[in-house]
């Protein structure tokens, strides 16, 4: 499996990911290139989905530290993935017009969920808001 990636300057980098061979220990391959020299790395499938996880970690502490300002939204048109601002983390989960009404499942950052009503005008501070290419 190979995906591309390349940088805002348009330069091109590969990064290949295979699985290891049948016989041995387990293991994934991963090498990247690009105008430098390749970097081979060879881990278990656990340290694979921990760098995977610290990667997904690291681009939304990206994105959330690129935001330069809270925007405030109307309750009617928040989006899923929608970040509150506030001393908590809440992300949107779900969003449910009911006339002038607006049920928002939020999530915490430890997990849990929770439904509240608002008007469908109701000023919301985010602290990240969704793009559409997100």
């Amino acid at each position: 499996m190979g995906i591309e990636i390349k940088d805002p300057q348009g330069r091109g980098a590969t990064l290949e990911v295979t699985p290891g061979p049948a016989e041995g220990p387990l293991q994934v391959s991963l090498v990247i290139g690009g105008p430098s020299a390749p970097a081979a790395w060879s881990c278990t499938p656990a340290a694979a989905r921990a760098l995977a996880a610290a990667l997904v970690a690291a681009a939304g502490e990206a994105e959330s530290a690129r935001e330069s300002e809270p925007v405030t939204v109307e309750a009617r048109d928040l989006l899923r993935g929608d970040v509150r601002d506030g001393d908590r983390f809440m992300t949107v989960e779900a969003v449910r017009a009911d006339g002038t009404n607006v049920q928002v499942t939020w999530t915490s950052g430890a997990g849990r969920s929770w439904s509240q009503m608002y008007d469908a005008d109701a000023a919301i501070r985010l602290r990240r808001r969704l793009r559409p290419e997100d």
